[in-house]
Parts: structure tokens; C-alpha cells; sequence
């Protein structure tokens, strides 16, 4: 086993390392690139809403979230791959947990939005 980095090293290695998720997540997976493309419709518009710093906050929270369960999700996905490909009952209820969490974090934005703009 390699030494573990401490301190600022530690840092630095941890900010390339989920830099480097980023850039393999954006590369790599079209939903990703369709839920940031998404947020920055919705971050464009939010100026217009002329709303509370809070109400922002939960508003871009909402589209974050989105993006961090995608590559949550993105993760599981490549893990199991990385097993197997052959089909497997476990497998397919990872995949489909991480993709319910998807789908339950695109659900959080309308109604989010919604409660927010329209309460």
C-alpha cells in the first residue's frame, strides 16, 4: 500500500481526483450533460425571478443536487460494470436504485421551483 498524503498534498491530490470525475462524467454520460445544460437555463432565468438569497440558495440547491446524484449514480453504474457485464439480479438493482435517485432528484426541482415561485 502507497503512503497516504496529508495536508495541503492531500488537497491537492482530492481536488484533482474529483476534477478529474468531472471531466470523465461530462465526457462520458449524455444525461449529465442534458441535466447541466438544464441548471444553466434555470441559473439564466433565476436573476429574472427576483427572489429572497435564500429562496435562490434552495432553488440552485435543487439543480446541484441533480447533478450530484447523477454522478453518484454515474459511479454505481461503472462499478458494477467494472464486475461484470452479465447480467445479475443485484446488479440490475444498483442500477436501478441509482437511476430511481436520478429521477427522484429531477423530481425535487419542479417541485421545488414551484413551491418557491408559486407560494
Amino acid at each position: 500500500m502507497r503512503p497516504k498524503k496529508t495536508g495541503i498534498d492531500r488537497l491537492i491530490a482530492a481536488s484533482q481526483a474529483s476534477m478529474d470525475g468531472l471531466a470523465a462524467t461530462f465526457r462520458e454520460e449524455a444525461a449529465f450533460r442534458q441535466e447541466l445544460a438544464a441548471g444553466v437555463v434555470l441559473l439564466a432565468v433565476l436573476p429574472t425571478l427576483h427572489r429572497s438569497g435564500l429562496e435562490n440558495a434552495v432553488m440552485v440547491g435543487s439543480l446541484l443536487l441533480v447533478l450530484m446524484v447523477e454522478l453518484l449514480n454515474t459511479g454505481i453504474e461503472k462499478a458494477i460494470d467494472r464486475v461484470g457485464y452479465e447480467d445479475h439480479p443485484l446488479s440490475k438493482f444498483a442500477k436501478d436504485a441509482g437511476s430511481a435517485a436520478v429521477l427522484v432528484s429531477l423530481l425535487n426541482v419542479p417541485v421545488t421551483w414551484g413551491l418557491i415561485l408559486l407560494g
